[in-house]
């Protein structure tokens, strides 16, 4: 993708997130975008093996990190997008925090392929936004 992703726009100081932060050179580092029509968030993430839960599947946990770090920066870019504002102008930086996180895993994911992410924005209320992911 050619585009600049959501995690890209976070200042330095907000940069260091295991998941998304760019600074974070052990970290996930996954990018989150809107995709080509403006109304879903896309993200994919390729597994490595060190990423197992056991042989052939992925763990759970980095599973539900990935559905964090997408949900907090579709927030962020849902926010943006509302305010009429633009993800890096000079105003004062919109970033979000989960709050609360339900993740039911329907079947075992697989290693070896990528993880596809795409998050709907259900709510904006204030500061409060809500994501699906």
């Amino acid at each position: 993708m050619s585009k600049k992703a959501f995690q890209d726009f976070y200042p330095d100081p907000w940069s260091h997130c295991y998941g998304c932060g760019r600074l974070n050179e052990q970290g996930l580092q996954i990018k989150s975008y809107w995709d080509e029509n403006d109304k879903e968030t896309i993200a994919t993430f390729i597994p490595e093996p060190k990423h197992m839960a056991i042989p052939g599947y992925l763990y759970g946990g980095l599973i539900a990190s990935l559905i964090d770090c997408h949900g907090t920066g579709s927030a962020a870019a849902a926010a943006y997008k509302a305010a009429g504002r633009t993800m890096g102008d000079d105003e004062a930086p919109l970033r979000f925090v989960t709050a609360s996180l339900k993740v039911d895993y329907l079947h075992p994911t697989p290693l070896g392929l990528p993880v596809h992410l795409r998050g709907n924005i259900t709510e904006i209320k204030g500061r409060k936004i809500v994501v699906e992911v």
